[in-house]
């Protein structure tokens, strides 16, 4: 059977997947969506340096899983590659949605499209706190209104000190398998970083006609995507 941990991006709860894990399981496979420090209902626990890796790693060390499908989207594919790495032949497969990927030494702050400095300048001016979007900063995601409210109503302020923490790499990210899915409403191409990785016999694109967050616009199809990926 395989094991799906599932990982939200940035501001977001194990509650993001809502959507997605009953047809996962009606697949026949485990589901665990998994909450990140910080974030949620634990938004109280502290965030140093590795807790969202650590984080993801005791979860499945802790649950004994095997023939593991690490699912990380935006943000959390920088802890999720990580965490790929270090659960061994725990690892069938990761799979990244429209997110990030760790570069060795790099966060997602150092690689922040509009530059570090301006997403290091939010954080100082809100108590190192990244906090969630204006609800019309979803407009052209492919998002109905009540499904932005949904995702708004279970977001909180995410930690800044997991955004600014370099990724710890002990080999290629290349190497592992991977599926990456980009959501076409929120650009066309994959970054530099991912479509080099993309070169590689060990990863495979798949796109998917949504914006950013396909856990909420198209999580039917999402499901599918992550099922054919587990069977890769």
């Amino acid at each position: 059977m395989t094991q799906f941990v599932l990982v939200a991006g940035a501001w977001l709860a194990a509650p993001a997947w809502d959507e997605v894990v009953p047809a996962l399981r009606a697949g026949g496979h485990g589901v665990h969506p998994l909450t990140l420090s910080g974030l949620g209902e634990k938004q109280a626990r502290p965030v140093g340096p590795q807790t969202h890796v650590t984080d993801i790693v005791d979860e499945v060390e802790r649950l004994d899983l095997r023939d593991v499908v690490l699912v990380g989207h935006s943000y959390s594919g920088i802890p999720v590659g990580q965490a790929a790495e270090r659960i061994g032949d725990r690892l069938s497969r990761v799979v990244f949605v429209d997110a990030s990927v760790p570069t060795a030494g790099e966060s997602f702050v150092s690689a922040w499209w509009q530059g570090p400095a301006a997403l290091q300048e939010v954080l100082d001016g809100n108590d190192g706190l990244w906090a969630p979007p204006a609800a019309d900063e979803f407009d052209g995601q492919g998002l109905t209104d009540e499904q932005t409210a949904r995702l708004l109503g279970g977001a909180v302020p995410h930690p800044g000190a997991s955004l600014s923490d370099p990724a710890v790499l002990a080999g290629p990210l290349g190497e592992l398998p991977a599926t990456y899915v980009k959501c076409l409403l929120d650009g066309p191409e994959p970054s530099d970083d991912v479509a080099r990785l993309l070169t590689g016999e060990r990863w495979e694109l798949v796109t998917m006609d949504t914006g950013h967050w396909p856990m909420f616009s198209r999580p039917d199809e999402l499901a599918a995507v992550l099922d054919k990926a587990a069977a890769s």
